[in-house]
């Protein structure tokens, strides 16, 4: 957090815009005709990503369309020391795709093909700018899908999926990206191709997969991706239960859990985002409910009956006050509806927010609830509360009006309090949106110096000169001599290698 609005930059001086001129004549050396962008207006669009709080304009953008475009510009970028940042579809909200004003934007967009789709291994073989939901679309008519479903998934790409290790309503059952990658083609910044996994269940040696996948586009960009994709559920069903307090949703969560049942998904909502919600798509959501869980079971008819007494059972016991199941697949989606379309239901009603991202303990979370209502009215700021409540997935979402600085002052800092009580109750500092710059500056509330600089000789042995994505995830950078040791220790980057926002 801390970081301050984008106000309006001064104009580059000859000298800058030789350099851009200079960048841009080379990069069409291996991207040629519409491929560079420099033009500062045209490069506008990419000033930017979902959290559109910060803008910065990149040096210049390359919008390469196969792997050897994208390994030719790593290669110059990484002998003429110039920064990269890689970039999806930008609906990062850590700020993880935001450009830096002296380093080349690489844009992904024009990957987006599928390569292959094998029925028999159970998985697709994906450029990285294919959204996440063109990949269940092309195999849904065999009955089959792909599992991880962020609510973004119309638009965010399966690229930026695997480097923030994304996940969706059904992460619960079947897990996050990391758990549907089969395997990957990258290209490090010196221009190397290499492949980590395949169409096979297991990868041999170390797991650098899991490495890759989470890692925020500071190791290496992809360019390939093996999903793993699932048969369709003979059944599933859905319950909208409504409890007068966000407390007792809270509890039925963990009861649920804790009986031993693990639902397709489960998410719940508060008070202000189900009026949002239902005002946008007018799923039936019960308007008087203080808190509202959608709660889906999938699998074999008679087992889903079976499940959905038993959770409505534990939702009365919990003192729910509302409780109705889907009887047609369309009204399954109904409800689905509301919940997916929260976070624009909630722009209706605010200016602008700040959509955060902490992990809990489920047992927490009560506790956590009460917490950010002590800090809203501390902060003097409306909050509402989308999160995946199987896995304790919180998306609180503050709403401020960006026009006055000290609401957004005031929001960064309420958002900062989130985190630090996400981490104070056993959690994490983010689920699946990544730390980016947003989270960046609350990395030492999570990790001692020592972790922080273990994950660094990681990154040093990707990237022994920093230029992929800098500025991101670590508050303090260390420089490499050599791969994996360490020179510099402690102190704040010098000012002219910050991210210049």
């Amino acid at each position: 957090m801390g970081l301050r609005a984008m106000v309006a930059m001064p104009l580059p001086d000859k000298t800058a815009l030789a350099r851009r001129r200079e960048i841009a004549a080379a990069l069409r050396q291996f991207v040629p005709g519409e491929g560079v962008i420099e033009a500062p207006v045209e490069m506008r669009a990419y000033e930017t990503d979902g959290l559109t709080a910060y803008r910065q304009m990149p040096l210049v953008v390359v919008l390469p369309e196969t792997t050897a475009q994208v390994s030719a510009v790593l290669k110059y970028c990484h002998e003429q020391n110039i920064k990269v940042v890689p970039r999806g579809a930008g609906t990062s909200l850590s700020g993880g795709a935001l450009p830096l004003a002296d380093g080349v934007l690489l844009g992904l967009g024009k990957f987006n093909r599928i390569l292959d789709i094998d029925y028999a291994n159970r998985c697709v073989v994906t450029q990285p700018g294919v959204t996440n939901l063109a990949i269940t679309q092309a195999v849904q008519h065999k009955g089959f899908y792909y599992a991880p479903d962020p609510s973004s998934q119309i638009a965010c790409t399966i690229g930026g999926n695997v480097a923030e290790n994304s996940g969706g309503v059904h992460c619960l059952k079947y897990g996050l990206t990391a758990n549907n990658v089969l395997g990957i083609e990258m290209v490090l910044i010196t221009g190397e191709v290499i492949r980590l996994g395949g169409k096979h269940l297991d990868s041999e040696a170390y797991d650098l997969l899991g490495v890759m996948t989470g890692s925020e586009g500071l190791l290496g960009v992809v360019t390939e991706v093996t999903v793993r994709i699932l048969q369709k559920p003979e059944t599933a069903r859905a319950v909208l239960i409504g409890f007068p307090s966000n407390e007792d949703a809270g509890k039925c969560v963990a009861d649920v859990i804790s009986a031993g049942i693990i639902p397709g998904g489960m998410e719940m909502m508060d008070r202000p985002a189900i009026h949002a919600a239902e005002e946008f798509v007018h799923a039936g959501y019960p308007l008087e409910a203080e808190a509202l869980l959608i709660i889906e079971l999938d699998g074999c008819a008679a087992e889903i009956d079976h499940l959905i007494e038993r959770v409505v059972t534990i939702a009365e016991a919990n003192r729910s006050n509302s409780c109705r199941v889907s009887q047609s697949e369309d009204e399954r989606l109904v409800f689905w509806a509301g919940r997916k379309a929260a976070f624009p239901a909630v722009g209706r009603i605010s200016p602008d927010y700040l959509c955060m991202d902490g992990t809990i303990p489920r047992r927490r979370l009560p506790e956590v609830l009460q917490g950010m209502e002590d800090l809203s009215r501390h902060y003097g700021l409306r909050v509402a509360n989308v999160f995946h409540a199987g896995d304790g997935n919180l998306h609180p979402l503050i709403l401020f009006d960006a026009n006055d600085p000290d609401e957004l002052e005031r929001a960064e800092k309420f958002g900062a309090d989130i985190l630090r009580l996400c981490v104070k109750v056993g959690g994490v500092l983010t689920g699946e949106h990544g730390v980016g710059i947003e989270k960046r500056d609350l990395m030492p509330e999570m990790f001692s110096e020592a972790d922080l600089n273990q994950q660094q000789r990681l990154k040093c042995a990707f990237d022994a000169k920093g230029l992929l994505n800098p500025g991101k995830v670590f508050p303090v950078l260390h420089r490499c001599a050599e791969l994996g040791r360490m020179v510099v220790r402690g102190g704040k980057l010098p000012h002219a290698d910050l991210p210049r926002f």
